[in-house]
């Protein structure tokens, strides 16, 4: 149950993260569709935006844009990646990583509010309320950069290092102006599906469904080596499952068997007294039975009570460099947990049938006399 519960709970966080900083589907010109920055715009006139009617499952689409910077201060200087964003940018996806302040007001006048990482805030001894310099290099390479001076007004901390170690997000019309843009013009589209299982198939639909100018990538491409890296968790909770099935079900074996020897007198005079093999297996059967509901019955309190406590309180931590989250992340569902429940009393007594046959070898006679 743990093994399940922790290896789907950190899939869940992994992919919940990269979707809430890049959607699940980024649609943005061929030449961008490599880079995480924008370097050509695309219209907000689109038959997709603001709603994307023509594909079903689509929850949300919002427009951004990407450029590279360099901030500056008395101190320090590090590269980053500011991220434009509209008031049709969808915040609640990035709430629950905002650890203090609150998220920039991108919805009424141009304003130099920002949120930073947490990473880059103390690489820059930065901190809520501060302004810092931050300069965008032309297109062109030629001339004095452009310079623009930010607010921090919230700091986030995803645990993610692929976006900690870069992006801050603020105000899509800065960028506008600083390339050139008209105001109807933007980097990407990222759209967000109601169902992350179908990504895979609504990635093609999008793709199909844009113009033949536009390309369309899934998270899944865009972030390849994490997603296979995932994919690794599904092998190793079916390694821990068969290793706890091949125990179990030994322990189980041995027990019944114990069972046998202590009872084998009592095997003998049932049948002396008219019994048949089946009954009579009928009732170690029932016994090993009971003993499986009880080791269930305990082994669901504690997993189950491991697993909240993990849940509300994060006592497992884990490094962000190597799992992409500050702690294991519990993913705790009914379904799975009844139906582990009810493999295992299947597969328990299955095994089961097998040394149970010895009761058919038992004779009544040396049974009876058996000490």
């Amino acid at each position: 149950m743990i093994a399940v519960a922790t290896g789907i709970g950190l899939q869940q966080k992994i992919r919940q993260k990269i979707s809430a900083f890049s959607g699940h589907i980024v649609i943005s010109n061929f030449e961008d569709n490599q880079s995480e920055v924008s370097l050509s715009p695309i219209s907000k006139n689109q038959t997709f935006y603001p709603r994307f009617t023509s594909v079903d499952g689509i929850a949300h689409i919002q427009a951004v844009a990407a450029k590279a910077g360099m901030i500056r201060t008395e101190t320090s200087f590090e590269g980053i990646i500011y991220k434009g964003v509209g008031d049709d940018y969808r915040w609640q996806n990035l709430q629950e990583y905002i650890v203090e302040g609150r998220h920039p007001d991108v919805a009424n006048g141009l304003n130099a509010e920002v949120l930073i990482s947490k990473f880059l805030a103390n690489r820059l001894h930065l901190k809520l309320g501060d302004k810092f310099n931050t300069f965008f290099m032309k297109d062109d390479g030629n001339g004095m950069p452009n310079l623009r001076v930010f607010e921090i007004v919230g700091v986030y901390d995803s645990g993610f290092a692929e976006f900690d170690s870069s992006y801050i997000i603020g105000d899509i019309r800065h960028l506008q102006r600083i390339n050139k843009w008209e105001k109807d013009q933007v980097g990407a589209f990222e759209v967000f599906l109601t169902d992350f299982s179908s990504i895979e198939q609504k990635a093609n639909e999008v793709y199909l469904e844009t113009s033949s100018t536009l390309d369309s990538r899934s998270i899944i491409d865009k972030y390849v080596y994490i997603f296979d890296w995932l994919k690794l968790f599904d092998f190793n909770i079916v390694v821990i499952l068969v290793i706890m099935v091949v125990v179990a079900t030994i322990n189980m074996v041995v027990a019944l068997l114990v069972l046998i020897l202590e009872r084998t007198q009592m095997i003998g005079i049932l049948k002396a007294l008219g019994a048949d093999n089946q009954s009579i297996r009928k009732i170690f059967l029932y016994n090993a039975f009971y003993l499986i509901l009880r080791g269930l019955a305990f082994g669901n309190v504690i997993g189950i009570g491991i697993l909240l406590i993990q849940k509300y309180f994060g006592v497992v931590k884990l490094n962000p460099e190597n799992y992409h989250v500050n702690q294991a992340p519990v993913y705790l569902d009914f379904g799975y947990i009844l139906l582990l429940n009810v493999g295992t009393v299947f597969v328990c007594l299955a095994v089961l049938l097998i040394p149970s046959y010895i009761i058919t070898r038992i004779s009544p006679v040396k049974s009876i006399r058996f000490d």
